[in-house]
């Protein structure tokens, strides 16, 4: 079962996950929300369209914009909608 860790928390976990660019993306319902606060940042992709970014907070550290959403992905991406991606040293494993 994937699962996203950072400073120790368990983040997301769920067997209902997808994969794209080999990046695990996990529904919302599998999400500690309380651990994520929605930021200002966007980026855009090409093929998936606009992502918005979470900033981690766990015992009082912060990885800031270290999760990313596509709320409403072009049609090429429909199956990451409202899914949740990870970077900057939160480890997933599968």
């Amino acid at each position: 079962m994937p699962r996203a860790e950072w400073n120790g928390a368990v983040l997301a976990e769920s067997d209902t996950f997808e994969t794209v660019e080999n990046n695990v993306y996990f529904p919302p319902s599998s999400l500690k929300s309380e651990l994520f606060t929605k930021t200002n940042t966007h980026t855009t992709c090409g093929w998936k369209g606009e992502a918005s970014y979470y900033t981690i907070k766990v015992d009082g550290k912060e990885n800031v914009d270290a999760a990313w959403v596509y709320e409403d992905p072009k049609a090429a991406a429909s199956n990451i909608k409202g899914y949740v991606a990870f970077w900057k040293g939160v480890k997933v494993t599968k």
